[in-house]
């Protein structure tokens, strides 16, 4: 049970999940291909194709305005300031938000969805209703721990067929998907592998660089066809990616002393926090780091890996780990990190022993850890918006790390904000309203009461998501048939 509920934690989309970018990579672009689709009225909650949503708070690039967003055949058509303003129109359907905030919908880059092989852990139809229900309008899925592993475009061929017919108007997803692909010893060594997943559409590439992240891999997810890679590996994807203008996902640890960390000599025991805490401590971070800025030199304009992108994923260490990163950046390395929601939510401190919902990798560090990465940052909406306010998060800042930043890390440029021409990919949600977390809030579907966060009282109510101008989610509801898109990248 205790493997189950550790492995569970990182699936649930609303609350473990959603990331923020800082020192993001200003530059990086990548093309995609959305497959279109035609829509239905069962896909959307509201059966109009032209019409106009208003508010007094709409979070644009330009600022928060006072106005109106019309919306005809998936895309934003216009954007009007004044509110109550609906151009010269007077005959589409306009709905009156009010108060509540209209603002982009959130982009979850790091998602671990399972399927195929692996629905009992979460699967496509649940994932992407708690997305669309957190206010997550995209999500780019992991190649891990689905089974089989998507490390070749046989295995990308067959996880995208799970969804659904490609041209049928329904499947099995409520949010738009893409897709990262798999960098192992096998394709790294092989380019025409590793360039015929590029070429059939994944996003990226994920790399897991530790040995100790792959022996608990195999002890407690079951997974064997992910093995670990060395730096040599690195280099041989990054000269790949950087002909695709793509990025390297990157878990960063690097065990020191492996024998000694796996000894439980902790004199609390095994099952207190402090003993799994102090089995991996910063300094694996900082040493995988240090082997990644090694290379990332060469991804500078003029380097021979110039194009190519490393991106740091889900950093615990706010000292020495993130000086070395934004030393690369500050050289002129393409490199961009993430932090993740629980380690600014919560502190080692609090953690009670043997609570397994808390545990995660890397871990989650003390309090003044998790101040100095608020000081580094200012992440669903209820988690990041209740902790972030009270370190100085403002919506637009909310909407930047959210929905812009990520969507352009991912390449996804008709996505990420609200502006003539994006797809209308929006959340309506209230940041004032306070609630208590209970296992009836609609993002817990798979597993309910297992997440970290129950309990806790959150602000931010999402009331409606719209994804390409279908009305997914509203009130509790989601629309009767799931029309979200696979994206693949050109």
């Amino acid at each position: 049970m205790e493997q189950f509920v550790w492995r569970v934690l990182p699936l649930l989309t609303f609350l473990i999940s959603f990331l923020v970018f800082f020192y993001l990579h200003d530059s990086y672009r990548a093309q995609l291909h959305p497959l279109v689709k035609l829509t239905q009225n069962k896909c959307s909650l509201l059966h109009h194709r032209h019409f106009w949503i208003t508010s007094k708070r709409i979070v644009t690039p330009q600022g928060i305005i006072s106005g109106s967003v019309e919306i005809k055949e998936g895309k934003i058509i216009s954007v009007t300031e004044g509110y109550g303003k609906q151009g010269n129109s007077k005959h589409e359907e306009v709905i009156d938000y009010g108060d509540a905030v209209v603002m982009p919908g959130l982009i979850d880059v790091h998602v671990h969805l399972d399927e195929p092989g692996r629905t009992a852990w979460e699967g496509f139809d649940t994932g992407t209703r708690a997305a669309a229900a957190g206010g997550v309008t995209t999500i780019v899925d992991m190649p891990l721990n689905n089974h089989p592993t998507t490390v070749s475009k046989e295995t990308l061929k067959l996880k995208v067929s799970v969804i659904g017919p490609l041209e049928a108007a329904e499947n099995r997803i409520y949010v738009d998907v893409g897709f990262w692909g798999g960098l192992i010893p096998e394709n790294a060594l092989n380019k025409s592998i590793l360039e015929g997943l590029l070429s059939a559409g994944v996003l990226g590439l994920k790399v897991i660089i530790s040995k100790l992240v792959q022996y608990h891999a195999k002890l407690l997810r079951g997974i064997s066809d992910f093995p670990m890679t060395t730096i040599h590996h690195i280099k041989e994807g990054l000269s790949v990616l950087a002909k695709y203008r793509r990025p390297l996902y990157v878990h960063s640890e690097i065990q020191q002393h492996f024998k000694k960390h796996l000894e439980l000599n902790d004199k609390d025991g095994p099952r207190t926090y402090l003993t799994y805490l102090h089995s991996r401590p910063p300094s694996w971070e900082e040493a995988a780091i240090k082997e990644l800025v090694g290379v990332t030199k060469d991804t500078r304009t003029g380097g021979p890996l110039e194009g190519a992108h490393v991106h740091v994923a889900h950093l615990s260490d706010s000292s020495a780990s993130l000086d070395l990163i934004k030393e690369a950046k500050s050289r002129g390395d393409s490199i961009s990190v993430e932090t993740c929601p629980h380690y600014l939510a919560f502190s080692s401190e609090e953690i009670p022993n043997g609570d397994t919902r808390f545990k995660c990798s890397p871990p989650i560090r003390d309090a003044y850890n998790r101040e100095k990465l608020w000081k580094a940052v200012l992440f669903d909406l209820p988690v990041t918006w209740s902790y972030g306010k009270k370190h100085g998060l403002t919506l637009e800042h909310l909407s930047l790390l959210w929905s812009k930043k990520p969507a352009t890390f991912a390449g996804i440029e008709s996505k990420g904000s609200i502006a003539v021409g994006n797809h209308a990919d929006i959340v309506v949600w209230k940041p004032e309203v306070e609630f208590e977390l209970n296992e009836h809030y609609p993002v817990f579907l798979k597993h309910p009461s297992l997440s970290a966060y129950m309990g806790r009282r959150l602000s931010g109510k999402v009331l409606e998501t719209f994804v390409r101008g279908n009305l997914v989610f509203k009130k509790g509801k989601h629309a009767p048939a799931a029309c979200g898109v696979p994206i693949l990248a050109k």
